[in-house]
Parts: C-alpha cells; structure tokens; sequence
C-alpha cells in the first residue's frame, strides 16, 4: 500500500515531465530531422556549418567561457571571505547576492542599457569627474558584462555552501599538524569545494551559451550570439526546421560540456583530502 502511494504522488511529476520536457524535445527532434514537407533530412542541423552560424556558435562558446571564467575568478575569493564572516553578517551578505534575482530578468537587462548607454547614469559620472566616457553599449563587452551581473550569484552560492559544509575543526586539525595555510587551501578547502565549482560552472555556462536576450538588447544587433540566431528562426523567419537543427546541436554542446563537468567533478571530487 505504500508503494503504491508513493507511485501515486509521483504520478504528477511524471506528467510534468512528460508533458513539459519529453514531449518538447520530441517536437524539437522531428522539427530537426525533416524539411517543410515532412521528408527527413539532416540539412537542419547541419546547417551550422553555414559561416553566419558558425561564427555565431564560436562567438556564444568564446562569451560563455570569458563570463564563466569571470564570476569564478570573482566568486572563490567572495565565497571566501563570506564564509570567514560572523554568521549575522553572512545572512545579510547573501542576503544581497540574491535580492537582485527577484527583480525580473528583461528589467535587469533595460537597467543596464540605461546606466551604459552615451548618456547614461555611467558616463555622466566620468564626465562630471573629467574622465573620458565608456562607449561599450552595442558591444560584446557589454554582453560579457551584463552576463556576468546577471548570474554571477549562481556561482557564488554553490561554491559559498561547499564551503560553508567545510567543519572548522578540519582546518584547526590541519593547523595543528603543521600545515600552513596556502596547504590548507590546496590540500583541503579546494578538493572539499570542487563540487561547488563544478556546479557553479554548469550553472553559469549553460544559461550564457543559451543566452539571446541580454546580447539582443545590450547588442543592438551587432553581437549575433548562436541563441539570436535560433530565436530568428523561429520568431522571425517562421523556420522551426531550421531553428530546431540548430538548437539540437546547441543542446548537444551543452549536453557535452555538463557531462565533462560532472566526469570531472567524480575524478577530482571524490579524492581524498590528502
């Protein structure tokens, strides 16, 4: 009788999944695999060989890396230092990391197109102070910097809640035994939080390989990211077939670079501390 209860409550889970993820993605496979008369074909996805989709694929693969790098390097130190502060004082400091995340997504992003524009809040401030102005609005620059705002909260918690689960006697322990501090890091607080980078990793990667909107309003149409081009396909062009190939190839890097991730992350992260 329990089993079946349980069967039972999880019965609209699966009905979730079948109907917001499987059956999507079957459309997404049909779309890709046949033309506008329904005749299989593989041109679709193919068709990022084509040098304008190419070129966008390498442009959202190079931004990607760049805003991953970034909030890691921005992240550890930060996870770092919140951690070593009083417990009344870590609540408040994410606290702040997360209250931005409740303003909605397309209002962050206007936000920014009006603080980097010519005459924006940014530039008026270099002016006032005689300070040559930043013109990087309709550039990647702009893109990789709003990106990095955007889900640099995503990298700090994994890897602030890894270490956050580090026992303080652990270190003390280590201390005890001789080991300085740069040991300590290497030896003990990097391998125990390794699973926290490769979270953060995954979690900051993928929605900035996917991305289209922040590139389409801080772009202004000059930053042709791989997710422009798919969204164009299927809002613009009216092309499913042709948005759907490139989406499965998209799908397949991001498939391919969250299993090396987690292929990484069972070698390394299970290792002994010593």
């Amino acid at each position: 009788m329990g089993k079946f209860k349980r069967q039972f409550l999880a019965g609209p889970y699966l009905v979730w999944i079948i109907g917001f993820i499987l059956l999507p993605v079957l459309m997404i496979l049909y779309y890709a695999l046949t033309n506008s008369g329904g005749n299989f074909t593989l041109a679709n996805v193919l068709a990022i060989g084509a040098p304008i989709h190419r070129k966008a694929l390498f442009l959202s693969l190079k931004l990607a890396f760049l805003c991953t790098a970034i909030c890691l390097v921005l992240s550890y130190p930060l996870a770092m230092v919140l951690n070593n502060l009083r417990n009344k004082y870590q609540n408040l400091i994410v606290f702040i990391f997360i209250l931005p995340m409740w303003m909605n997504f397309m209002l962050r992003i206007l936000a920014w197109k009006m603080l980097l524009s010519n005459n924006g809040v940014i530039n008026t401030v270099l002016g006032f102070f005689g300070i040559p102005s930043l013109d990087i609005l309709n550039t990647p620059t702009a893109v990789v910097f709003c990106m990095v705002y955007d889900f640099l909260p995503f990298m700090i918690l994994p890897i602030y809640n890894s270490m956050a689960r580090i026992g303080r006697d652990v270190i003390e322990a280590a201390k005890d035994l001789g080991a300085g501090n740069p040991a300590v890091f290497f030896k003990i607080i990097l391998p125990l939080t390794l699973s926290g980078v490769v979270s953060g990793i995954i979690m900051v990667f993928v929605p900035a390989l996917t991305s289209f909107a922040i590139s389409d309003l801080l772009g202004g149409g000059k930053v042709l990211l791989i997710g422009n081009v798919i969204e164009q396909a299927f809002m613009q062009e009216y092309n499913w077939n042709l948005g759907s190939g490139l989406s499965i190839v998209l799908m397949i890097f991001v498939i391919a670079s969250m299993a090396l991730m987690s292929a990484h992350d069972k070698e390394g992260g299970g290792a002994g501390v010593w």
